[in-house]
């Protein structure tokens, strides 16, 4: 039984995130995960598990092992808000004398 767990974990299907539009113009939500064993399978398993009821227009599936994503325990640092950085928005600068169409 050990022997055949084994083999089951070398041959499982890879996880993949699926990504849900809901009409033109809207972004891609995650709409949740599944396993399969290719892309074209896991666009159709998608399809048939997240839009059932006409909800979507496109599919994306992105294997799991693809993707690269921050760390939330580190939000604190990471999205750190930008005050004191007044440099980045346009209203630190000043209009110079003279120049046209600024």
């Amino acid at each position: 039984m050990a022997e055949e767990t084994h083999q089951n974990q070398q041959t499982a299907w890879p996880l993949w995130e699926v990504f849900v539009r809901s009409s033109r113009g809207l972004s891609h939500v995650h709409a949740g995960s599944l396993h399969a064993p290719d892309a074209t399978m896991a666009v159709r398993n998608a399809r048939d598990l997240y839009t059932r009821r006409n909800e979507g227009t496109s599919v994306w599936v992105v294997e799991a092992d693809a993707i690269t994503a921050s760390d939330p325990d580190s939000k604190g640092g990471y999205f750190e808000s930008a005050q004191g950085k007044a440099y980045r928005h346009a209203t630190y600068y000043t209009k110079s004398e003279g120049v046209k169409h600024l």
